[in-house]
């Protein structure tokens, strides 16, 4: 069996739907099970809508259910070619819309912005389902609410997953084409629940490795990992291969075509990830797996945006026990990760992407020690083979940057990539010159 997981944008369109049941039989598999992302665009607009409802704002909701829907109809005239299959999914549709319309007479809080939230999924799956029953193509509907569940801390249960995933394929022995829904999930609580943006790339990945099955694929509008972002750098390549821990960083540092997490499921259970383009087929994409193909090399540059470096000042810090930990702990209060750190006799410089809590944790650090707050950084991370006995690549990184200046640089922490922190304003200019000087 291969898990294939097809984006938003590989959903879009009635056009677009169509394409999959070619791309699902090109694949050399006897089973297929297929993880749809929400229609490309919905998931936003669910956004707004639990906004809406929210802020209490009836009319406002209703003429933006009302704007959605009649896109759903359009879609549906569209996607579907029979009298009976446009009823059918006309039917399943309004649903789904008197569900968002039923919320006006509701106390709305987060577990209605959840339910609202999931219909993206539900919608999307369901409408391949009927397209593809009309077409007389067998396949079976999984509701991933059936499986897919985090626990109390939202780290998804694995064991869970394996047992009940596998027990519903296997009532349907004669079976080949299963389609679930990306992202959605059941909390500890029984709740419906989200794996996060991104999460139906993770859904893909918990799936694969849970049933140990023989590929994941990620199918999206570009042909794998690019060794550096063509929105801003021109004439990059697609990478033939990465290894896990390549993946990892490239997808934490900012390459957007995966989402972060799904390389860790994957490489626990060592399920090879395949990124493929829904655009172009026939394109190789690259393929993540144990092996190691870059040795000796560097593969590729990220950038992540957003970030707020935070430098802690105590000269009390000097020979200090249990200095670190204080400022850990902090963070550890509040759920907010590190991304970068530096330290020095001092003080301690750190980055954050999560600035929720930011104004509560400047307070307690400021309790033991002076802050400082530097706001719109990036990231720029360099990955490849940096192991110690390697010789000469963080000369060349410097080299490729002097004229911009650095905030922080972060190497020896990993063997698989330099990370600099940057003011946001040189980002473009930064992912530029280090392609000229490293590709």
């Amino acid at each position: 069996m291969k898990v294939l997981k097809f984006g938003g944008t590989s959903v879009g369109s009635p056009e677009k739907i169509e394409q999959l049941l070619p791309i699902i039989r090109s694949q050399s598999s006897e089973k297929h099970l297929v993880v749809l992302s929400a229609v490309s665009g919905t998931t936003n607009d669910l956004v707004k809508l639990s906004e809406l409802y929210e802020f209490k704002d009836i009319e406002a909701a209703h003429k933006h259910i009302d704007e959605l829907y009649a896109k759903y109809k359009k879609f549906v005239n569209e996607l579907f070619k029979t009298e009976k299959g446009i009823s059918e999914a006309l039917i399943f549709v309004e649903k789904i819309f008197d569900l968002f319309y039923q919320f006006k007479n509701k106390k709305f809080n987060s577990n209605a912005e959840r339910i609202i939230l999931a219909q993206g999924e539900i919608i999307s799956t369901t409408l391949f389902h009927l397209y593809l029953k009309e077409i007389e193509v067998p396949s079976v509907l999984l509701s991933a609410l059936d499986f897919m569940v985090i626990d109390e801390d939202k780290e998804p249960n694995v064991d869970y997953i394996r047992e009940n995933a596998s027990l519903e394929i296997a009532k349907y022995p004669e079976e080949s084409l299963f389609i679930t829904q990306g992202y959605i999930c059941r909390n500890a609580e029984g709740e419906i629940d989200n794996l996060q943006r991104g999460g139906s790339d993770y859904t893909a990945s918990l799936l694969g490795a849970a049933l140990q099955i023989e590929e994941i694929q990620i199918w999206t509008d570009i042909d794998g990992f690019h060794n550096n972002d063509p929105r801003y750098v021109q004439n990059t390549k697609s990478i033939a291969n990465l290894s896990f821990d390549e993946a990892a960083e490239l997808s934490y540092f900012g390459a957007k075509v995966l989402h972060p997490q799904s390389v860790f499921p994957a490489r626990k259970y060592n399920v090879p990830v395949r990124l493929l383009d829904t655009m172009n087929p026939s394109a190789l994409g690259t393929l993540i797996s144990e092996e190691n193909t870059n040795q000796n090399q560097i593969v590729a540059i990220a950038a992540k945006d957003g970030i707020t470096a935070i430098r802690i000042l105590s000269s009390r810090m000097l020979m200090a026990y249990g200095f670190l930990r204080k400022v850990f702990e902090v963070f550890e209060r509040y759920k907010t990760s590190i991304d970068m750190i530096t330290t020095s006799e001092v003080a301690v410089s750190l980055t954050i992407d999560q600035t929720d809590y930011l104004s509560e944790i400047v307070k307690e650090l400021e309790t033991f020690s002076a802050v400082e707050i530097d706001n719109e950084q990036s990231i720029i991370c360099i990955v490849g083979d940096f192991r110690k006995n390697n010789h000469g690549y963080a000369t060349i990184v410097s080299e490729a940057v002097k004229h911009i200046p650095i905030r922080m640089i972060s190497y020896g922490g990993s063997e698989n990539n330099i990370s600099l922190l940057i003011s946001s304003s040189y980002k473009i200019e930064a992912l530029r010159s280090l392609h000229n000087r490293l590709f």
